[in-house]
């Protein structure tokens, strides 16, 4: 293993693409054996791989690419000539050599014999052939390729430990020691290369943001300076008798100052917001990527597995440079290579078949991508047989999933479709290649994992093309908010078929669990709350809140939305309906990994952090329950603290009133005016609000009444805690809705606790 950090890294990037372009070119050489322009390619390649090698102190690396090395040099001057038969060996041999450098990288043993590589890489004059001047005098079969004399000599002990080289090539398939090929492995792409301007524009949009940090903390800072003046000049004015004409003259000498705060904190956020948006949109174009770095992978594939299979295909490549999300490409490889094994295993006929049927003895998979303003759709197409729908039929029902007559009626698009569905197969062999049923429900389940779609045309005897349509960036998505048992949650919109308000009447039960009717059929209902096993809080202890869950009017209806889980669709039963936005995506911590139906967080406009459902865990969930799940039960009260939204202007007022309100066991959350306050509403479940009325921005009598305009908030306590004590404008706060009406002068903690116990 490579010791020092630093390096290692370096070699993990440098051999890593060093391979993949010599697995690459590899290819184009057994296509077109004359290309120089690939010979001389995968030359220079192999040539850095053994200098990096050598460097590192890699002599079995060293070794490997010397001797393939040398097999280029001949091949080159034309001394022999690359055929299939020795493009399989350096195909081996690369495998070998993959094999090798992951031991260096992470100290694993590889299990590779670097004695039976090299006996491999000896036999390429006997496999290729010798091409000379006259065909009388070909090269011995037991003679030793001589090395050209201007590569490096082999490493240290390696001619000690170089075997004879066997007589006869006649079994090209590596030994019992040396790797065998998969294409199981993971795909992460770890690196990603970026063009300098674009860096250069995100370090000078990073230095914008940070000198706009400072900015805003500034303002901060002279935002606290002038709280602490005005604080000391209110108290001063509570303690003399200064006439109204001096008060003027005091707001007069503050009001210029704060106008200037105020412009310059509106310059400030319109420069951030302009900093913030262009340093999103560079970042997410760096995250994309050209979907080649995937589709180079699937034409030895083909290759590979069409001899296995005994067939004959082509693998044609188009839109390659097609840029997608990293990630979207790291979750599209193993789509994509099950439906392409499928195109060869089910698709492609036998070359004796395809003549037999008119066509050419080759068959031809197209793998092609494009890009529309808001998606990527990857097309694989092939030319074979297509799909048979009988067959289809006929092994969907032997998994039991389906009555006879509903496949019997299923139009045949919908049967087609069936081939995603797991556990099902057409191939009447398991083999390690097909017939377990999992290869296209990997493609369904890790599309719709990335927010797309995936269809299937066919027409017998015309081939059959799968179409995926993926999103072009997973940076964001829309979710529809709801609010269960007080909480709020976001569940992506891609899965809500309909949301509406749903008659509690037309709830019924069957086979012991609640469902209703939708699109004619019984779907399976439960409350969100229940199922997620959260404690009901928006009701107040005692028996009223019992009964008021218990009784249950025919006109009552109830928030309802309708999810499409995959295989069945669900209803889930919400306390409300609040919004739909959109809102960036966060990885997901490792701490909530193991939480139930959860797949992620997000942070709200207001701020607060929001769970984000996983219908499909949700589906599961509901399944293992059997389904049963009472609508009607009551949810057990949970023990907690009343939450107060004080809305108060001055600093003083406003820590005397929460020092109180804190003492009396109330939780309180503080606005500076009302228009704070009535954007904190959202936020969570207040049991109250306490409010000035001469506030800034706001004021306390157009809080309430936009209090109770919202439907939501109407029966919400609101009280009024001023200095006007004159009946006109009690009669005022009376009108805006308030429930409660206190004076400042009279003002004392017990009025205020006692009318707070008796409206809350």
């Amino acid at each position: 293993m490579i010791e020092d950090p630093e390096l290692r890294e370096l070699f993990r990037i440098e051999s890593g693409e060093h391979l993949q372009r010599l697995s690459e070119g590899l290819l184009r050489l057994e296509e077109a054996p004359d290309d120089k322009t690939a010979l001389e390619e995968v030359f220079r390649r192999v040539h850095s791989l053994k200098g990096a090698s050598r460097m590192l102190g890699l002599p079995d690396i060293q070794s490997v690419a010397h001797h393939f090395e040398d097999i280029l040099g001949k091949a080159a001057r034309d001394e022999i000539s690359l055929s299939s038969a020795i493009i399989d060996v350096m195909y081996h041999c690369l495998d070998a050599v993959k094999k090798l450098v992951n031991e260096a990288l992470t100290g694993e043993a590889s299990g590779v014999s670097v004695v039976d590589v090299l006996s491999l890489l000896k036999q390429e004059t006997p496999l290729c052939g010798k091409k000379s001047p006259t065909e009388d005098h070909p090269m011995p079969e037991d003679a030793v390729p001589e090395h050209n004399t201007d590569q490096d000599p082999p490493s240290g002990g390696e001619a000690e430990r170089r075997p004879s080289p066997s007589p006869v090539a006649e079994d090209l398939s590596p030994s019992a020691s040396f790797p065998a090929r998969t294409h199981n492995d993971p795909f992460v792409i770890e690196t990603v290369r970026v063009e300098t301007r674009k860096l250069d524009l995100l370090m000078t949009q990073a230095g914008e943001l940070v000198v706009a940090k400072l900015r805003i903390a500034q303002r901060l800072a002279e935002m606290e300076e002038i709280i602490g003046k005005w604080e000391a000049l209110a108290g001063e004015i509570r303690g003399s008798r200064t006439r109204s004409g001096d008060l003027q003259a005091v707001a007069g000498r503050f009001a210029p100052f704060l106008e200037r705060l105020k412009s310059a904190l509106y310059d400030d956020s319109a420069r951030l917001d302009s900093v913030v948006a262009i340093l999103d949109e560079e970042i997410r174009a760096i995250r994309l990527l050209p979907l080649a770095t995937v589709f180079t992978l699937f034409p030895r594939m083909v290759r590979e597995i069409s001899r296995e299979q005994a067939k004959e295909a082509h693998l044609i490549v188009e839109g390659g440079e097609t840029t997608a999300d990293k990630h979207i490409l790291e979750e599209m490889k193993d789509p994509l290579m099950h439906i392409i094994r499928n195109a060869i295993d089910h698709g492609i006929e036998t070359p004796v078949e395809r003549e037999r049927g008119g066509k050419l003895r080759m068959g031809t998979i197209r793998l092609t991508a494009a890009r529309t303003p808001a998606n990527i759709i990857i097309e694989v197409a092939d030319d074979g047989r297509g799909l048979d729908t009988e067959a289809i039929r006929r092994s969907a029902r032997k998994i039991h999933r389906w009555r006879d007559e509903e496949l019997d009626a299923m139009p045949l698009e919908e049967v087609r479709s069936l081939i995603f569905v797991s556990g099902l197969s057409t191939s009447s062999f398991v083999s390690d290649l097909s017939g377990r049923g999992v290869g296209l429900d990997v493609v369904r389940r890790n599309v719709e994992r990335l927010k797309g779609e995936v269809a299937v045309e066919s027409a017998p005897g015309g081939g059959c093309t799968i179409r995926i349509k993926l999103p072009i960036t997973l940076a964001t998505a829309r979710v529809l908010i709801v609010s269960a048992g007080s909480v709020r949650y976001a569940l992506p919109v891609e899965y809500v078929v309909k949301s509406y308000p749903l008659p509690k009447r037309e709830i019924f039960t069957i086979e012991g669990h609640k469902a209703v009717i939708f699109d004619n059929r019984a779907i399976s209902v439960v409350r969100l709350a229940e199922l997620l096993k959260i404690r009901r809080t928006d009701f107040a202890a005692g028996s009223g809140a019992t009964e008021q869950i218990e009784i249950i009017r025919e006109e009552e209806t109830v928030p309802c939305i309708i999810i499409d889980a995959g295989d069945e669709r669900i209803g889930l039963l919400v306390d409300e309906l609040l919004d739909e936005q959109e809102f960036v995506l966060k990885p997901q911590s490792s701490i909530m990994t193991h939480i139930r139906d959860i797949s992620g967080a997000t942070i709200l406009g207001t701020g607060e952090v929001c769970m984000v459902l996983n219908p499909r865990e949700i589906a599961v969930t509901l399944r293992r329950r059997g389904g049963q799940v009472s609508h009607d039960a009551p949810i057990e009260e949970a023990e907690r603290k009343r939450i107060i939204l004080l809305a108060e202007d001055s600093i003083t007022t406003r820590t005397q009133m929460k020092r109180i309100l804190d003492g009396a066991g109330y939780e309180v959350v503080a606005a500076v005016d009302g228009a704070d306050a009535f954007a904190r509403l959202g936020t969570c479940s207040f049991d109250a609000i306490v409010s000035d009325i001469c506030m800034p921005n706001m004021d306390g009598l157009t809080l309430t009444r936009k209090v109770r305009q919202e439907k939501k908030y109407s029966e919400l306590p609101v009280i009024l805690v001023t200095m006007l004590a004159s009946d006109e404008d009690k009669r005022k706060g009376l009108e805006a809705g308030a429930n409660a009406y206190i004076t400042k002068p009279a003002f004392d903690q017990k009025l205020l606790l006692d009318t707070l116990r008796r409206l809350v």
